[in-house]
Protein backbone atom coordinates (compact mmCIF):
# COMPACT_ATOMS: atom_id res chain seq x y z
CA UNK A 1 0.00 0.00 0.00
CA UNK A 2 1.32 3.47 -0.91
CA UNK A 3 0.45 6.57 1.05
CA UNK A 4 1.10 10.17 0.22
CA UNK A 5 1.66 12.03 3.50
CA UNK A 6 -0.53 14.91 2.42
CA UNK A 7 0.22 18.58 2.15
CA UNK A 8 2.65 20.41 4.43
CA UNK A 9 -0.35 22.14 6.00
CA UNK A 10 -1.27 18.79 7.51
CA UNK A 11 2.17 18.74 9.11
CA UNK A 12 1.49 22.15 10.67
CA UNK A 13 4.12 23.85 8.56
CA UNK A 14 1.89 26.55 7.08
CA UNK A 15 1.92 27.28 3.36
CA UNK A 16 5.32 25.86 2.47
CA UNK A 17 5.42 24.15 -0.94
CA UNK A 18 4.85 20.43 -0.95
CA UNK A 19 8.23 18.71 -1.38
CA UNK A 20 8.67 16.54 -4.43
CA UNK A 21 9.10 12.85 -3.63
CA UNK A 22 7.83 12.96 -0.03
CA UNK A 23 6.04 9.62 -0.36
CA UNK A 24 5.66 6.86 2.20
CA UNK A 25 4.96 3.23 1.46
CA UNK A 26 3.45 1.14 4.25
CA UNK A 27 3.76 -2.56 5.04
CA UNK A 28 1.28 -4.11 7.46
CA UNK A 29 2.84 -6.81 9.63
CA UNK A 30 1.36 -9.07 12.28
CA UNK A 31 1.91 -6.70 15.21
CA UNK A 32 3.40 -3.68 13.50
CA UNK A 33 3.22 -1.27 10.60
CA UNK A 34 6.25 0.22 8.91
CA UNK A 35 6.05 3.34 6.72
CA UNK A 36 9.15 4.47 4.87
CA UNK A 37 10.57 5.73 1.61
CA UNK A 38 9.84 3.14 -1.11
CA UNK A 39 13.45 2.00 -1.45
CA UNK A 40 13.66 0.95 2.22
CA UNK A 41 10.22 -0.21 3.28
CA UNK A 42 10.73 -3.91 2.43
CA UNK A 43 14.14 -4.01 4.12
CA UNK A 44 12.70 -2.49 7.29
CA UNK A 45 9.73 -4.87 7.28
CA UNK A 46 12.14 -7.82 7.05
CA UNK A 47 14.15 -6.51 10.01
CA UNK A 48 11.01 -6.15 12.12
CA UNK A 49 9.90 -9.69 11.25
CA UNK A 50 13.30 -11.01 12.36
CA UNK A 51 13.90 -8.89 15.46
CA UNK A 52 10.51 -7.70 16.72
CA UNK A 53 11.24 -3.96 16.43
CA UNK A 54 13.70 -1.74 14.58
CA UNK A 55 15.03 -0.52 17.91
CA UNK A 56 15.77 -4.07 19.06
CA UNK A 57 17.49 -4.79 15.75
CA UNK A 58 19.72 -1.70 16.08
CA UNK A 59 20.54 -2.46 19.72
CA UNK A 60 21.65 -5.97 18.79
CA UNK A 61 24.09 -4.88 16.10
CA UNK A 62 27.79 -5.55 16.79
CA UNK A 63 29.21 -2.65 18.77
CA UNK A 64 26.32 -0.28 18.07
CA UNK A 65 27.10 3.36 18.59
CA UNK A 66 24.66 4.80 21.11
CA UNK A 67 23.84 8.50 21.00
CA UNK A 68 22.22 10.08 24.01
CA UNK A 69 18.68 11.37 24.29
CA UNK A 70 15.86 10.48 26.67
CA UNK A 71 17.04 6.94 25.94
CA UNK A 72 19.92 5.54 23.86
CA UNK A 73 19.63 6.30 20.15
CA UNK A 74 21.35 3.63 18.09
CA UNK A 75 23.38 3.91 14.89
CA UNK A 76 23.35 0.76 12.78
CA UNK A 77 24.32 -0.40 9.29
CA UNK A 78 21.48 -1.49 7.02
CA UNK A 79 21.88 -4.85 5.26
CA UNK A 80 23.44 -5.02 1.79
CA UNK A 81 25.65 -1.98 2.37
CA UNK A 82 22.65 0.37 2.32
CA UNK A 83 24.36 2.81 4.67
CA UNK A 84 24.18 3.88 8.31
CA UNK A 85 20.91 4.91 9.91
CA UNK A 86 19.81 6.26 13.27
CA UNK A 87 17.01 4.45 15.10
CA UNK A 88 15.24 6.47 17.78
CA UNK A 89 12.49 5.13 20.03
CA UNK A 90 9.86 7.80 20.71
CA UNK A 91 9.18 8.86 24.29
CA UNK A 92 6.87 11.45 25.78
CA UNK A 93 8.40 14.50 27.43
CA UNK A 94 7.05 16.86 30.06
CA UNK A 95 5.41 16.34 33.43
CA UNK A 96 3.28 13.39 32.35
CA UNK A 97 6.20 11.47 30.85
CA UNK A 98 6.51 9.06 33.83
CA UNK A 99 2.88 8.07 33.23
CA UNK A 100 2.59 8.13 29.44
CA UNK A 101 6.08 6.75 28.84
CA UNK A 102 6.49 5.53 25.26
CA UNK A 103 2.85 4.87 24.39
CA UNK A 104 1.17 7.14 21.85
CA UNK A 105 -2.17 7.30 20.12
CA UNK A 106 -1.57 6.82 16.41
CA UNK A 107 1.95 7.44 15.18
CA UNK A 108 2.90 10.05 17.80
CA UNK A 109 4.38 12.81 15.63
CA UNK A 110 6.39 10.50 13.38
CA UNK A 111 4.41 11.11 10.17
CA UNK A 112 4.54 14.86 10.77
CA UNK A 113 8.30 14.63 11.33
CA UNK A 114 8.73 12.84 7.98
CA UNK A 115 6.75 15.52 6.13
CA UNK A 116 8.38 18.42 7.95
CA UNK A 117 11.89 17.08 7.34
CA UNK A 118 11.22 16.82 3.61
CA UNK A 119 9.59 20.26 3.51
CA UNK A 120 12.44 21.97 5.32
CA UNK A 121 15.09 20.41 3.11
CA UNK A 122 13.07 21.44 0.04
CA UNK A 123 13.18 25.11 1.11
CA UNK A 124 16.88 25.01 1.97
CA UNK A 125 16.85 24.49 5.75
CA UNK A 126 19.57 22.01 6.82
CA UNK A 127 18.06 19.11 8.75
CA UNK A 128 18.35 15.35 8.98
CA UNK A 129 16.76 13.11 6.36
CA UNK A 130 13.91 11.21 8.04
CA UNK A 131 13.42 7.96 6.14
CA UNK A 132 10.37 6.53 7.88
CA UNK A 133 8.93 5.09 11.07
CA UNK A 134 7.45 1.91 12.51
CA UNK A 135 4.58 1.56 14.96
CA UNK A 136 3.80 -1.37 17.25
CA UNK A 137 0.54 -2.17 19.01
CA UNK A 138 0.66 -1.36 22.72
CA UNK A 139 -2.91 -2.14 23.81
CA UNK A 140 -6.11 -0.08 24.12
CA UNK A 141 -5.51 1.92 20.93
CA UNK A 142 -1.95 2.89 21.82
CA UNK A 143 1.22 2.47 19.78
CA UNK A 144 4.95 2.45 20.39
CA UNK A 145 7.01 4.17 17.72
CA UNK A 146 10.52 3.94 16.25
CA UNK A 147 11.80 6.63 13.88
CA UNK A 148 14.52 5.98 11.30
CA UNK A 149 16.72 8.70 9.79
CA UNK A 150 19.92 8.89 7.80
CA UNK A 151 23.08 9.05 9.94
CA UNK A 152 25.11 12.26 9.73
CA UNK A 153 28.78 11.38 10.14
CA UNK A 154 31.21 13.40 12.27
CA UNK A 155 28.49 15.62 13.72
CA UNK A 156 28.31 17.10 17.21
CA UNK A 157 25.48 18.90 18.93
CA UNK A 158 25.89 22.46 20.17
CA UNK A 159 25.70 21.31 23.78
CA UNK A 160 28.82 19.15 23.42
CA UNK A 161 30.72 22.03 21.83
CA UNK A 162 29.62 24.60 24.43
CA UNK A 163 30.69 22.14 27.13
CA UNK A 164 34.19 21.96 25.60
CA UNK A 165 33.89 18.29 24.66
CA UNK A 166 34.80 18.78 20.99
CA UNK A 167 38.35 20.21 20.80
CA UNK A 168 38.24 20.37 17.00
CA UNK A 169 35.35 22.86 17.04
CA UNK A 170 35.56 26.16 18.90
CA UNK A 171 32.55 27.68 20.62
CA UNK A 172 32.74 30.92 18.63
CA UNK A 173 32.88 29.02 15.34
CA UNK A 174 29.89 26.92 16.38
CA UNK A 175 27.90 30.01 17.36
CA UNK A 176 28.72 31.64 14.02
CA UNK A 177 27.42 28.58 12.13
CA UNK A 178 24.34 28.54 14.36
CA UNK A 179 23.76 32.20 13.54
CA UNK A 180 23.72 31.31 9.83
CA UNK A 181 21.08 28.65 10.55
CA UNK A 182 18.99 31.16 12.50
CA UNK A 183 19.10 33.60 9.59
CA UNK A 184 17.80 30.87 7.26
CA UNK A 185 15.00 30.06 9.69
CA UNK A 186 14.05 33.73 10.02
CA UNK A 187 13.99 34.23 6.24
CA UNK A 188 11.62 31.25 5.83
CA UNK A 189 9.45 31.94 8.89
CA UNK A 190 10.43 28.66 10.57
CA UNK A 191 9.93 28.49 14.35
CA UNK A 192 11.24 25.58 16.41
CA UNK A 193 9.49 25.82 19.81
CA UNK A 194 12.00 23.38 21.34
CA UNK A 195 15.19 24.81 19.85
CA UNK A 196 17.87 23.83 22.35
CA UNK A 197 21.56 22.97 22.38
CA UNK A 198 20.80 19.29 21.69
CA UNK A 199 18.67 20.13 18.65
CA UNK A 200 21.41 22.01 16.80
CA UNK A 201 23.81 19.62 15.06
CA UNK A 202 27.11 20.83 13.60
CA UNK A 203 29.16 19.10 10.95
CA UNK A 204 32.23 20.09 8.95
CA UNK A 205 32.13 19.87 5.17
CA UNK A 206 34.87 18.67 2.86
CA UNK A 207 36.05 22.26 2.39
CA UNK A 208 36.41 22.71 6.15
CA UNK A 209 33.32 24.88 6.58
CA UNK A 210 31.08 24.28 9.59
CA UNK A 211 27.35 23.88 9.01
CA UNK A 212 24.60 23.90 11.63
CA UNK A 213 21.46 21.86 11.06
CA UNK A 214 18.24 21.65 13.04
CA UNK A 215 17.00 18.26 14.25
CA UNK A 216 13.93 16.87 16.07
CA UNK A 217 11.66 18.82 13.74
CA UNK A 218 8.33 17.17 14.57
CA UNK A 219 7.23 20.29 16.50
CA UNK A 220 8.48 22.84 13.95
CA UNK A 221 6.04 25.41 12.56
CA UNK A 222 6.40 27.47 9.40
CA UNK A 223 4.63 30.81 9.74
CA UNK A 224 4.60 32.69 6.45
CA UNK A 225 2.86 35.63 8.16
CA UNK A 226 5.62 36.27 10.71
CA UNK A 227 8.27 38.88 10.07
CA UNK A 228 11.91 37.75 10.09
CA UNK A 229 12.38 39.73 13.31
CA UNK A 230 9.51 37.91 15.05
CA UNK A 231 10.77 34.55 13.86
CA UNK A 232 14.33 35.31 14.93
CA UNK A 233 13.20 36.53 18.35
CA UNK A 234 11.24 33.33 19.01
CA UNK A 235 14.13 31.05 18.06
CA UNK A 236 16.90 33.11 19.70
CA UNK A 237 15.01 33.46 22.98
CA UNK A 238 14.53 29.69 23.23
CA UNK A 239 18.09 28.83 22.24
CA UNK A 240 19.64 31.45 24.57
CA UNK A 241 17.69 30.04 27.51
CA UNK A 242 18.90 26.58 26.62
CA UNK A 243 22.56 27.69 26.47
CA UNK A 244 22.27 29.27 29.93
CA UNK A 245 20.60 26.19 31.39
CA UNK A 246 23.29 24.00 29.84
CA UNK A 247 26.02 26.19 31.33
CA UNK A 248 24.43 26.03 34.79
CA UNK A 249 24.16 22.26 34.57
CA UNK A 250 27.65 21.49 33.26
CA UNK A 251 29.71 24.52 34.30
CA UNK A 252 30.61 25.53 30.73
CA UNK A 253 33.03 28.41 30.14
CA UNK A 254 30.64 30.36 27.92
CA UNK A 255 29.80 33.69 29.58
CA UNK A 256 26.60 35.72 29.84
CA UNK A 257 28.30 38.38 27.74
CA UNK A 258 28.92 35.86 24.94
CA UNK A 259 25.33 34.63 24.99
CA UNK A 260 23.98 38.19 25.02
CA UNK A 261 26.23 39.22 22.14
CA UNK A 262 25.14 36.17 20.16
CA UNK A 263 21.49 37.09 20.70
CA UNK A 264 22.03 40.77 19.84
CA UNK A 265 23.90 39.94 16.65
CA UNK A 266 21.22 37.49 15.55
CA UNK A 267 18.39 39.93 16.23
CA UNK A 268 20.20 42.80 14.50
CA UNK A 269 20.75 40.70 11.37
CA UNK A 270 17.03 40.52 10.62
CA UNK A 271 17.05 44.05 9.17
CA UNK A 272 18.91 42.76 6.10
CA UNK A 273 17.01 39.47 5.68
CA UNK A 274 15.00 39.14 2.48
CA UNK A 275 12.37 36.47 1.94
CA UNK A 276 14.62 34.78 -0.65
CA UNK A 277 17.74 34.59 1.63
Amino acid sequence: MTRSPGSPTEANVGEAPRPVGAVLETRFLKRAEVSAVPTLVDTLATLIDAHGTLYDWAADQPQPRALRGRAPVFVAALPDSRGLVVIRHAWHGGLLAPITGDRFRGTSRAAREFITSATLRAIGIPTTDVLGFATYRAGFGFRRVDVISRFVADAFDLGMIVAGLVPAVGCNEALAATHTLLVRLAAAGVVHPDLNVKNVLLTRGSAGDLTAMMIDVDVVRLHTGLTPADTMHANVARLSRSIRKWRARFGCDITDATVEQFARTALASTSSIRSDD
